[in-house]
């Protein structure tokens, strides 16, 4: 009889060596530079990685690598927010103009295809709780639409020595795309949000989520900057090409969030959308305490009932299907709206159908993603999180889809 142990220890290591092998077709056919993954289930840790850092010298992936996170950046800075909820130091149906009087005159397009100048006044004002949804009618740069264009001219974060105060005053002088709770649309909402953050704790976001998140969970490694002896552990940014399935470096085109500046030694930088860098295992230990709001001492970071509101569905019927329409996307047969199964909660995605997910996943299932193809998932359910770490911008969405499909029928 095979001892219980060493049964653990052998799914463990075929475990391994089979997602590395589905994972690896990813790298030889050129769609990404390398790849490092975890799952965490219950106690028990499957990791893997494989391919290079930098595919001109290549320098071996490492086990702790540091990526640039982008959007995966959003959900920690909405666990920031949710614990002034939680102290009602702020409210859900606070306005935006209550802490950030320099949005009172804002206007929003007559209609989604209107000119620039072609506005009209605000029917309600938006609120904190649109912030959290998407439903305050920004836009973001590379979004197809007359104010997402509007973003990139004017160059809204294309700086990496602004302040995050100075980008959002440039923010507030551009008209919104849709009346607020008009329509969901992704967006730089959650920039505003941790502006208001600022201005409610009179502290940098750098600080804020440094003094309560960071250090009470003992992330050492997730910062707005990266130590000056560090840059070696940078995986390098790419691009894949959709359309001829190539990988080349970063192209300098209109709306592309490669036009975003991502320092690395900025200390007066800080962004609520984007902007982190992490470490496979430093972002890990932020999933796992998503499970329950505290650390793994036990650290309260936020309670279980103000938690449930991250992955709890709030958005009404009426704006489904949810979906990110960017400049290039290719609608052709291949084309899924990875977002169709999906509701959102206070800072992300949470599974609503199973049936629209090719039957794949469990109820509950929330998280978010990067733009430069970071990924991850928490499901309370398994008592399990699992991350996908790469950079590569508009990257092919199939290694997200096998990452997932091979979860979801091995655990």
């Amino acid at each position: 009889m095979i001892p219980y142990y060493q049964k653990i220890i052998n799914k463990e290591i075929h475990t391994v060596q089979q997602l590395n092998k589905l994972l690896t077709k990813h790298i030889n056919e050129d769609r990404f530079p390398g790849i490092q993954w975890q799952i965490n289930i219950k106690d028990e840790i499957y990791s893997g990685k494989l391919g290079y850092n930098n595919l001109q010298t290549k320098e071996p992936i490492l086990d702790n690598t540091i990526y640039r996170i982008w959007s995966m950046t959003k959900p920690v800075v909405a666990i920031a927010a949710l614990q002034l909820l939680e102290k009602n130091i702020i409210a859900l149906d606070d306005s935006v103009t209550k802490y950030l009087p320099e949005f009172s005159n804002l206007k929003v397009l007559k209609n989604k295809n209107s000119p620039i100048d072609d506005v009209e006044d605000l029917k309600i004002k938006p609120t904190i709780e649109d912030l959290f949804l998407h439903t305050a009618g920004f836009s973001y740069n590379f979004l197809a639409n007359p104010i997402g264009k509007k973003y990139d001219e004017v160059k809204l974060f294309h700086s990496d020595t602004t302040t995050l105060e100075e980008e959002i005053i440039k923010l507030s002088e551009i008209p919104l795309l849709y009346q607020p709770k008009e329509r969901w649309v992704y967006s730089v909402s959650m920039d505003v949000l941790g502006r208001i953050l600022e201005v409610k704790l009179e502290d940098s976001l750098q600080n804020i989520l440094q003094k309560n998140i960071f250090d009470p969970l003992e992330m050492h490694e997730t910062k707005f900057t990266i130590p000056l002896d560090a840059e070696h552990r940078v995986m390098k940014t790419y691009e894949y090409d959709q359309v001829n399935s190539q990988l080349h470096e970063l192209k300098n085109e209109p709306q592309k969030i490669g036009n975003y500046k991502y320092p690395l030694y900025e200390n007066n930088y800080a962004r609520g959308g984007h902007g982190l860098f992490s470490t496979i295992s430093d972002f890990s230990i932020f999933t796992k305490m998503l499970h329950t709001g505290k650390s793994i001492k036990g650290h309260q970071i936020l309670e279980n009932k103000t938690l449930k509101l991250m992955h709890t569905n709030a958005l009404e019927d009426y704006f489904f299907p949810i979906e990110i329409p960017t400049i290039g996307i290719v609608r052709d047969v291949n084309y899924v709206n990875d977002l169709k199964a999906y509701g959102w909660g206070y800072g992300c995605r949470t599974l609503m159908s199973l049936s629209k997910n090719n039957n794949l996943g469990s109820i509950g299932e929330f998280g978010w993603a990067g733009a430069a193809s970071t990924y991850f998932l928490v499901d309370n359910s398994k008592e399990m999180s699992a991350l996908i770490m790469t950079q590569v911008l508009n990257g092919s969405p199939e290694l997200k889809k096998d990452f997932y499909k091979f979860i979801y029928t091995n655990f």
